[in-house]
């Protein structure tokens, strides 16, 4: 019987750390490893320690982000695009509607003075004998007349459109034009004639029914400071109903019609949101209207913004806020006196 021994290993076991673990290659459980299956599914999905998790809505927070970003900038630019365009649109309104038949007039006058056979605008041999085929064709009036008339017509709009700055011309007339008649207006003579032209000009049914109406705004308007609408305070007034408060600018006092059936009242004009150039006008009790201490810019401006502007944030209504507060502080002892 060998009872010879086997040398002992002098190697040191290397120890197994959680990274050797989880490199281990998966093994396939047979089936004396059934109650150890938990432990190699956990061997074989574990993750390294000192690993860091990564959320899995770093996508839709970045998706976010980018979104929040879009409507700011879209906040920064769509006022200045707007207010451009609003100006654009102006421009090309009163160009279209006031200069360009200005201009037109200005061109048709310079045809009527223009020398037929000399000058920059005469016809040529060759634009007048295209200019009768063109009549025939279109059955247009095809006497020799009728045809230099329309060459000549033709030959100053394209000279007109060559320079662009003349297109300007209908517009400054337009300006000049309004000024002089507010001028003639403002005198006797003036007053006079617009009376005449005003008579004239109503005894036409049709124009009768609707100019006065539209005379009375344009005075409201436009007019002068006894006839202008003049919104001179901010009020809060319970309308429709108590409990309800409507923002509202004070035109005037209540007409004595009105203030010998109703009592001492005032006007108010009751602005629609975001649109605050139509609303209503109600009478309302002097004793029921409470002034606001901000400008009618500042109640304007929170009207149009639907409530999002604060109204009265801005230095003329935190400095009307701030009197109002020292006029009630002088007010307050002589008043608790009184009582």
């Amino acid at each position: 019987m060998n009872t010879s021994r086997r040398p002992i290993s002098t190697r040191r076991s290397t120890p197994l750390n959680i990274d050797t673990i989880s490199n281990i290659a998966p093994v396939a459980p047979c089936r004396h490893q059934s109650r150890h299956a938990p432990y190699t599914r956990a061997m074989q999905f574990s993750a390294p320690l000192g690993s860091t998790p990564q959320p899995a809505a770093n996508s839709a927070s970045k998706r976010t982000s980018a979104g929040g970003f879009f409507l700011r900038g879209l906040g920064v630019i769509l006022p200045s695009v707007l207010t451009i365009w609003i100006l654009v649109a102006a421009f090309r309104f009163v160009d279209t509607n006031i200069a360009a038949p200005i201009n037109a007039g200005l061109r048709l006058g310079i045809a009527s003075f223009v020398d037929e056979r000399s000058g920059p605008f005469a016809p040529t041999e060759f634009q007048l004998s295209e200019e009768r085929l063109r009549a025939e064709r279109l059955r247009l009036d095809a006497s020799d007349a009728a045809v230099q008339s329309r060459v000549i017509r033709s030959n100053i709009d394209a000279w007109w459109a060559a320079r662009w700055y003349l297109d300007l011309t209908g517009l400054a007339l337009a300006i000049v034009t309004v000024y002089i008649s507010g001028r003639l207006v403002g005198g006797y003579i003036g007053r006079r004639l617009l009376r005449a032209f005003e008579a004239g000009l109503l005894t036409v049914p049709g124009i009768r029914s609707v100019y006065p109406a539209l005379k009375q705004v344009v005075e409201f308007l436009f007019g002068s400071e006894n006839k202008k609408l003049q919104f001179n305070r901010v009020v809060m007034i319970e309308y429709p109903r108590p409990g309800l408060w409507q923002m509202g600018l004070v035109t005037g006092d209540a007409t004595p019609e009105i203030t010998a059936t109703c009592g001492d009242a005032v006007t108010v004009f009751v602005p629609n949101s975001p649109a605050p150039f139509s609303g209503w006008t109600v009478t309302v009790p002097r004793t029921d209207v409470r002034e606001i201490p901000i400008t009618v810019d500042e109640a304007l401006r929170y009207l149009v913004s639907a409530g999002v502007v604060s109204a009265g944030t801005g230095p003329a209504g935190a400095n009307k806020a701030h009197g109002s507060v020292e006029r009630s502080r002088e007010n307050g002892p002589a008043s608790a006196a009184g009582n």
